[in-house]
């Protein structure tokens, strides 16, 4: 079994799939099939406890103190959905999932056997969750780690992707598509705060108080260790427009040179490879991001390569960014010392986050940071440090994809 962490992913051997989601407390756990454009093609696509079934996916609630189960046929999936989010919502008015650690397994839906499994860390005050996602890819299936939190419980999900969520006019009619349960319906029901200044069709993309498990900027610079991840939002907003990404490294014996080539890959929601910006691209998708120029050396202060990121003006199929730093003449990490990465305001030159290295490993290539657009449409950035055998950004593309 692998326990999985925010992000990563893993194919799957399996035709029939289960997802079983358990918790310290009662939870409501759904599925939701989305095609391409994020969105759900009608309210029938989203499986839950009253409505159990949909084309390739079925809902089982748990017995007593055991988990809801998401099971998808995959060969049953219609052909315009690309992937199925499994969501959980808690079920008590007013709770959140500070304290409260849900946790995916992942099996064979026919024969049982554990294929992983992924608990979403550092939650606060979250409502509602994408745990998981099952999701095609290029003919084949496999299962990826999300981890992304609503504030506004399953309502902020299920309007997120499309689906109608209403208010009932009175308690003896609730909305045919999602009634209440008989105890009454679950605090992820409840609809998400009006936006009277925005048409209904923008409410998905800016949730009105969107969350995330993850850390965030309200409390000014982050300090990121490996495998942590920072939502790029303040206040529940995106704060930037354009971000600038500095590197740095420092010779680890006086007197050595040490030359090493940043670079940044731009991936599409099919994790292929867009385009890759180093020192001999020095800008790319019409100068949304540009290089500053290598560095030969690796001495003086400050960063030594910098490469500026203007988010607004990436292609909409831009969904993922790796960040990595390669040693061409082929010198080892393990002659590199104080290796480092800093998110900034490219407008105001703040520096936001910081990610330093804190080993070396004898090998020519490193990925130091990733970061990803949210289905709600801010951006995260992930601590990596996973060093890898290549002297060129040409060979991180096919690592660096798999790592999305």
């Amino acid at each position: 079994m692998t326990a999985m962490t925010p992000g990563s992913n893993l194919p799957l051997s399996v035709a029939r799939v289960a997802v079983d989601v358990t918790a310290p407390v009662r939870l409501d756990v759904s599925g939701l099939l989305l095609t391409t454009n994020g969105k759900v093609r009608s309210d029938d696509d989203f499986v839950f406890y009253n409505q159990p079934t949909g084309p390739g996916v079925t809902h089982r609630a748990g017995a007593a103190g055991a988990g809801d189960t998401i099971t998808v046929d995959t060969a049953a999936v219609p052909a315009d959905i690309e992937k199925i989010v499994v969501t959980a919502s808690l079920d008590a008015p007013g709770a959140t999932f500070a304290g409260t650690e849900p946790t995916a397994t992942v099996r064979g839906a026919d024969d049982g056997a554990v294929i992983a499994s992924f608990t979403p860390p550092r939650l606060g005050n979250e409502t509602a969750l994408v745990i998981v996602e099952v999701y095609r890819r290029n003919g084949a299936w496999k299962v990826r780690a999300v981890g992304q939190g609503y504030a506004n419980g399953l309502a902020g999900i299920a309007t997120d992707f499309g689906v109608t969520v209403e208010e009932p006019a009175a308690p003896a009619a609730p909305a045919a598509q999602m009634p209440p349960p008989p105890s009454g319906p679950p605090a992820g029901f409840q609809p998400p705060p009006p936006m009277p200044s925005a048409p209904p069709a923008a409410a998905p993309a800016v949730p009105a108080a969107p969350a995330t498990g993850k850390i965030n900027l309200d409390k000014g610079r982050v300090s990121l260790q490996k495998n942590q991840t920072v939502s790029l939002v303040k206040g529940g907003r995106p704060v930037l427009s354009s971000v600038r990404m500095g590197l740095g490294w420092e010779p680890a014996f006086r007197g050595k040179d040490i030359d090493l080539d940043a670079s940044v890959i731009a991936f599409g929601v099919d994790r292929k490879k867009i385009d890759a910006c180093f020192f001999g691209k020095l800008a790319i998708l019409n100068g949304a991001i540009q290089h500053s120029g290598d560095n030969l050396t690796g001495e003086g202060g400050g960063d030594d390569e910098s490469i500026t990121v203007h988010l607004g003006g990436l292609p909409s199929e831009v969904t993922g960014l790796v960040f990595t730093v390669n040693s061409f003449s082929g010198q080892k990490f393990t002659d590199v010392a104080k290796a480092y990465c800093r998110l900034l305001d490219a407008q105001t030159g703040e520096e936001l986050v910081r990610f330093d290295l804190t080993h070396a490993e004898p090998r020519t290539g490193v990925m130091m940071a990733k970061m990803i657009k949210q289905f709600s449409g801010e951006w995260e950035m992930t601590a990596m440090g996973e060093y890898v055998d290549s002297r060129t950004v040409r060979g991180m593309a096919k690592p660096a994809g798999k790592a999305l």
